[in-house]
């Protein structure tokens, strides 16, 4: 059916407002990060009075920019890949096998989405210090207890969205693979996972933008050490003042491994989102 020009406009006036909408806080951050502080702490303005690169330069002696940068690489993406890869193995098993208890294990899977983290902080909180107090494992103020507190709610996700992909999967594969004589293993491994490569990129790219951006756990279950961006960057407010523009610019920069990794992987985490979401 064709567009009247009504619709176009409409469809052009809601686009730019959109775009308007993603634009501006974007230019404020990276203007803000090339402004003097005395003027972003001054009243706003949109153009720089003068330009200057130095809090690109300052931002990472006034906090430990660069630790927290390996925290949260290491951290989200040990994190997006275990929880992946379990999340294969259980998601090719629900999808492809009946067997007792798989309906209540699928609907316990999708319920675990409906809670808030908060009400699962404080026991993992207690869980991780008891146990560092009777076994010794310290999981508190750890990567690896970070990362274990983020699999709690990535694998869940990834579990339900790897089995709505692998269900759009023809099961005549699977099929064709026995006959030729291959088991369950090698069925996944060389038949499923090569067709499913764009789901399993989009779930990854979730559950490392996940784990990258969150704060409530890594605000609780970190210390100096441990401490991930989401949370450092909160270190440009000291006692005695508030380094907007550092801070500004120490978001433009944790922000380019991101943008640059979803960029490279947009075409398969849109397929993957399209085809995880017909079932």
């Amino acid at each position: 059916m064709r567009e009247s020009t009504g619709e176009r406009w409409a469809r052009r006036i809601v686009l730019s407002l959109l775009t308007l909408f993603v634009v501006a806080p974007l230019y404020v951050m990276v203007s803000s990060g090339l402004k003097p502080l005395r003027d972003v702490q001054g009243a706003f303005t949109w153009l720089p009075s003068r330009v200057t690169f130095q809090p690109f330069v300052d931002m990472w002696q006034t906090v430990p920019l660069g630790r927290y940068l390996v925290n949260s690489l290491l951290v989200a993406s040990a994190a997006a890949v275990v929880s992946v890869a379990i999340a294969i193995f259980a998601a090719f098993a629900i999808s492809r096998y009946r067997f007792r208890g798989r309906q209540l294990f699928s609907v316990t899977v999708l319920s675990t989405q409906m809670f808030p983290g908060i009400l699962f902080l404080l026991p993992l909180f207690l869980i991780y210090v008891n146990l560092g107090n009777v076994t010794g494992i310290e999981l508190y103020a750890t990567r690896l207890g970070l990362i274990i507190t983020y699999l709690t709610f990535s694998l869940p996700f990834s579990i339900w969205m790897l089995v709505g992909y692998f269900d759009s999967i023809p099961r005549g594969l699977d099929e064709a693979a026995q006959v030729d004589g291959a088991g369950p293993l090698r069925t996944l491994f060389q038949v499923i996972l090569p067709t499913a490569v764009p789901g399993i990129v989009a779930v990854t790219v979730y559950a490392f933008m996940t784990a990258w951006g969150e704060v409530l756990f890594a605000s609780v279950m970190t210390d100096e050490n441990s401490r991930t961006l989401a949370v450092g960057l909160q270190g440009y407010a000291t006692q005695y003042n508030v380094y907007w523009n550092q801070a500004m610019a120490a978001s433009v920069v944790v922000s380019i491994p991101v943008v640059v990794g979803f960029l490279a992987l947009q075409r398969y985490f849109v397929a993957g989102l399209t085809a995880g979401a017909v079932k």
